[in-house]
């Protein structure tokens, strides 16, 4: 099986304190894998790590099946934490800013915003967008150098229900498109519905990682590895 990106004993401290502990990660290409652990599990550690906006305190990182270096992040787009948007531009406006910034064509503008179903915004500002199309445009803002890989940090946080519909079904036309996605949350059902493989991490460890199986009740399988790590989940 071809991996996408994978991650060899990687660790993360901060002084005294492990984040991540000898994560081995493996994301197969043109895949969705879901990784799921409740809130300060590590979960935003290591995805920082695999955009290379925190470096490792050691192991290894390998992208398409050699070391990972920074030139590679000219195929991986991400979304962590807010959505990096001008709210008083328009989402063409938005984009036009990346795309002078990264020296892209302007094509991508219209590319992008198809993809993200947000080409009738016209000339509404960006802070008057619901919580939805704000993350819809940080997704497209994400898409513009056409990754090969999309890294999503709880991309529904703060979603009303059709926004997470919509953004569901956004995620599961990547892989056809040739994007291999990581998408993290601590949301089982959100996860389990669209996930190819799946990797559970609870104290900074990754303790349960394989392809999703209909005979497995992930809810059960998901409190039983947080239990054993020792981790209280509300």
């Amino acid at each position: 099986m071809k991996y996408m990106i994978q991650t060899k004993n990687l660790n993360k401290s901060y002084k005294k304190q492990e984040v991540n502990k000898d994560i081995s990660l493996l994301v197969p290409k043109n895949s969705i894998y879901g990784l799921l652990g409740p809130n300060g599990a590590g979960k935003s550690t290591l995805l920082k790590m695999l955009t290379g906006m925190i470096n490792p305190t050691s192991g290894e990182i390998i992208y398409k099946e050699k070391p990972w270096s920074r030139n590679d992040l000219l195929e991986i787009g991400s979304l962590i934490e807010q959505s990096p948007i001008y709210e008083n531009l328009t989402a063409r406006e938005n984009l036009k800013v990346r795309t002078l910034l990264y020296n892209l064509p302007d094509s991508r503008i219209e590319d992008v915003l198809e993809i993200v179903n947000l080409t009738n915004t016209g000339n509404k500002k960006a802070g008057k967008f619901s919580m939805g199309m704000k993350q819809r445009l940080g997704i497209a803002i994400a898409l513009l150098n056409n990754p090969k890989l999309l890294i999503l940090d709880e991309p529904t946080n703060g979603l009303d229900p059709i926004g997470i519909g919509d953004l569901r079904e956004l995620i599961k036309s990547f892989p056809k498109k040739g994007i291999t996605v990581i998408i993290s949350s601590h949301i089982l059902s959100e996860v389990e519905q669209i996930a190819d493989y799946i990797g559970i991490i609870a104290n900074g460890q990754l303790w349960y990682q394989e392809k999703v199986r209909e005979d497995i009740d992930l809810e059960k399988l998901f409190l039983e590895v947080v239990k054993k790590a020792g981790t209280k989940y509300e």
